[in-house]
């Protein structure tokens, strides 16, 4: 079966959570609605969980961490194996979950948002089972233990690569954990809760509450019994948590905003530079926290980058995300979608040249969420769209006169995820690279790599998530002199 609604409805899990093992009922009244971006329609609705359903889920967690934290690492690594392969076997049926929920192309559903979320879990399990948990200094054993109960906080515009990429590297250490997905999409978690389920994960290793920020993560953000906060989400939504957790000291992790430099180098070679790099700022329709939406560029050579960026926005296919042919499907909720035509109109206001695109759909199309790919140039650094993340679509072209100059603009925003640099001349290009204040930086459009440690610097959060680093998040460094 590869309707997802209609699968989760048949077996009822729509109206229930995960939790100590089981599907429960929620112990509130309070629903939502799920809506297809597509079409503007409610789907379904589900329950919003309250701080009675964080507490149980807590104490099963808590419960099952006595057993869980000390199981040996290759069984640990077994479990995420059968998870792999069942996550695997139902990509079809969660790459349309995603379509519906979010608004995701199908064909973009298929090739990125699924697998590289299933990704997650297997770089997870080859670093479990590579990991040294115990080490030698002279006399002193220095071991890394699970941190303890982590409260996980994922978002709605990479709804499943979220999840895996914050519960297969706790699950690995040994932390038992509470999930808290976006209310905004709800159903492709349920989809994986029951994949864990059938896995063979043991009762309230893995907990599953669906809620809003305002009830749900806020509870766990301050709950006494768990010990690790992790959120990916904005940099407000980060503030929050991290005062709700300061209370109780525990370990908060935060991958926030984003505000991408792409520093197109006088050396680089502009027909690829200039069309991956519009392809990368408008992936996911703008919605990443890392996309590369300030491209950076000589001024000497601003004409024929902007042709280039026109020709490669024509090339994208806005339409139906279950249509093969859709390049690019709808933003993923109302919100998000009247925030990307404020920030399109406050782009012309500031005096921004307008390449491409605009306000409004694109033509032909009087309903469902759907935007213009927009490109403005002639944009100054310090305008609204080259300061503020707008998460959409829209690519702003900062034309500068010296490389200096061009690090100097990379730098200019309070925000430092990721980056991108292109150039012939590769020292130039690692020297570039070397001085721009972000977690990540991308080298000439190199290919994904599920072990390069991800996070940022500046607002755009701490802690770093993905390979090695994104496990060593969930454990603690202890120290036992006289061990050896």
């Amino acid at each position: 079966m590869t309707a997802p609604l209609e699968h989760l409805s048949r077996k009822g899990r729509v109206d229930r959570f995960f939790i100590g093992g089981e599907w429960r009922e929620p112990s509130g009244t309070a629903t939502s609605d799920v809506i297809n971006p597509a079409t503007e329609k409610v789907m379904t609705r589900f329950p919003l969980g309250n701080g009675e359903d964080v507490d149980a889920a807590v104490s099963a967690a808590r419960l099952a961490f006595a057993t869980w934290s000390r199981t040996k690492p290759e069984h640990r690594a077994s479990l995420l194996d059968r998870l792999h392969a069942l996550l695997e076997a139902r990509s079809e049926l969660l790459a349309q979950c995603l379509t519906l929920e979010m608004g995701a192309a199908i064909g973009y559903a298929r090739t990125a948002q699924v697998p590289l979320a299933i990704a997650h879990v297997k770089t997870a399990r080859d670093v479990l089972t590579s990991f040294t948990f115990v080490e030698q200094r002279g006399h002193t054993a220095v071991t890394h233990e699970p941190v303890g109960v982590c409260g996980l906080i994922t978002p709605w515009n990479w709804p499943l690569y979220q999840i895996t990429a914050k519960v297969a590297p706790a699950l690995a250490a040994g932390c038992t954990l509470v999930l808290k997905p976006s209310e905004l999409s709800p159903l492709s978690a349920l989809l994986f809760a029951e994949a864990i389920e059938e896995a063979g994960f043991p009762a309230g290793v893995f907990n599953l509450v669906n809620g809003d920020g305002l009830c749900v993560g806020a509870a766990l953000a301050s709950h006494a019994n768990v010990d690790m906060i992790s959120i990916t989400g904005s940099t407000r939504a980060g503030i929050a948590v991290a005062q709700a957790a300061a209370p109780t000291v525990k370990r908060v992790a935060q991958e926030l905003g984003g505000k991408s430099p792409n520093v197109i180098l006088p050396d680089a070679d502009l027909d690829r530079a200039i069309s991956l790099g519009t392809a990368a700022a408008f992936r996911n329709l703008g919605q990443s926290c890392s996309a590369p939406t300030r491209m950076i560029v000589p001024r000497a050579q601003l004409a024929e980058i902007e042709s280039i960026a026109e020709r490669a926005a024509d090339e994208i296919v806005v339409g139906d995300p279950l249509a093969e042919t859709t390049t690019h499907g709808a933003i993923a909720n109302r919100a998000q979608f009247d925030r990307i035509q404020t920030m399109i109109g406050i782009g012309i206001s500031e005096g921004a040249k307008l390449v491409t695109g605009g306000q409004g759909r694109p033509g032909g199309m009087n309903a469902g969420l759907y935007v213009k790919p927009t490109i403005f140039s002639e944009v100054r650094t310090g305008m609204r769209i080259a300061q503020e993340e707008i998460f959409g679509p829209v690519l702003c072209i900062i034309p500068y006169e010296t490389v200096e100059e061009a690090v100097t603009f990379a730098n200019d925003t309070v925000y430092g995820l990721g980056a991108h640099v292109q150039g012939g001349d590769m020292d130039r290009a690692k020297d570039v690279a070397s001085r721009i204040r972000a977690g990540q930086v991308h080298l000439n459009y190199p290919a994904w790599d599920p072990h390069a440690p991800f996070g940022g610097f500046k607002q755009s959060g701490n802690g770093r998530e993905y390979g090695l680093e994104g496990m060593l998040e969930y454990l603690e460094v202890k120290s036992i002199l006289g061990y050896f």
